[in-house]
């Protein structure tokens, strides 16, 4: 028997409605639209409405991702939700998100590596395929980051967007196919720091003097951030490219982690892979965390940019701190509006 390998066989995202522009902060917190721009890359970015959760989110996307699939979610062995916004502190997001798919036969648990959670969920599908433990894994990455932050701290609150993305991995054994390649996933706990939310755990538990500390808001270094960002990313496409024996040149896309235009710049620069081979959405979206990449992804292969047999790269650098890139090699036919009719 040949071995199995995953291929992504559907790909689904969903944004909030609400779009909130820097013009919009611009009368909430002291800071312009240049400003932001100029520093970050973001335009604007969508906000969930009130009493929307990330499981509702995550729900709309993976739908799409089923549907793109030709499944259902009873055909699904499994649910992987990539967040550091659960619903709750327990039961787990993906719970609720296999409860409102009808996904009764599937497993289901979340994730939380932040910004970089999604390319860790991916890998941990993968291994779960190729295992043979699964054959049809959902994986989902979905965050309401706006929860979190501090509308009084520009430096942090013009940053995030919510939103969710998935993908539906599937397993095969055809000889050709090549799916989801070498992958390479680092954390440094030292730097723990770097971004954070002190507040709302077991160590420093929600009350009412915690909240009123803004505790269980998002603080950020932003300058080393952005240095071990830029540090990181590059060196892990770099490692994962040296595995499978080929150079930034053999890539045709790079789906980055959305987290900020000019650390994304300066990795391009740094590889040499030029800007039209990053699928990038920042200046719609934000940073959406861990639903970052699979957002561009789904908007990537739904505009039909992506064909069969291309090299995508995705890579991500989040709090922890943790990092980590992947290759796919793509085993879906080009992607074209009428698919969707």
């Amino acid at each position: 028997m040949d071995p199995l390998v995953s291929i992504v066989s559907g790909t689904g995202s969903y944004a909030p409605d609400r779009i909130m522009t820097n013009f919009d902060l611009e009368s909430i917190v002291e800071t312009s639209d240049s400003w932001i721009r100029e520093r970050t890359g973001i335009g604007e970015r969508r906000i969930a409405a009130p009493g929307q959760a990330t499981s509702d989110l995550a729900v709309l996307a993976g739908k799409k991702a089923l549907e793109m699939a030709g499944i259902s979610g009873a055909d699904l062995d499994g649910i992987i939700v990539a967040t550091t916004t659960p619903d709750m502190p327990f039961p787990s997001t993906a719970c609720l998100v296999q409860r409102d798919l009808g996904a009764g036969k599937a497993f289901a648990f979340d994730l939380n590596a932040v910004c970089s959670g999604f390319v860790y969920a991916l890998k941990v599908a993968d291994s779960m395929i190729k295992s043979g433990s699964a054959q049809k894994i959902l994986v989902i990455g979905a965050e309401v980051m706006s929860r979190y932050l501090d509308w009084e701290d520009r430096t942090t609150c013009v940053l995030f967007g919510d939103g969710a993305g998935a993908l539906v991995l599937s397993a095969s054994s055809d000889p050709r196919s090549r799916g989801v390649g070498k992958m390479a996933l680092h954390a440094d706990g030292a730097g723990w720091e770097m971004i954070y939310v002190p507040g709302g755990g077991s160590r420093l538990p929600a009350s009412s003097e915690v909240v009123a500390q803004n505790l269980t808001k998002i603080r950020m270094k932003g300058a080393e951030t952005f240095k071990m960002a830029v540090r990181t990313i590059e060196s892990s496409i770099r490692e994962v490219l040296a595995l499978e024996g080929l150079t930034p040149s053999d890539i045709d896309w790079v789906i980055p982690h959305q987290a900020n235009g000019r650390i994304l710049g300066a990795v391009g620069q740094r590889l040499g892979i030029s800007e039209d081979r990053f699928c990038l959405n920042i200046e719609r979206y934000g940073n959406t965390s861990a639903a970052s990449i699979p957002v561009a992804l789904d908007e990537a292969v739904r505009s039909g940019r992506i064909a069969k047999g291309d090299r995508v790269v995705v890579t991500a650098f989040g709090a922890g701190v943790t990092w980590g890139s992947g290759l796919l090699t793509w085993e879906m036919d080009r992607f074209s509006p009428e698919d969707s009719k």
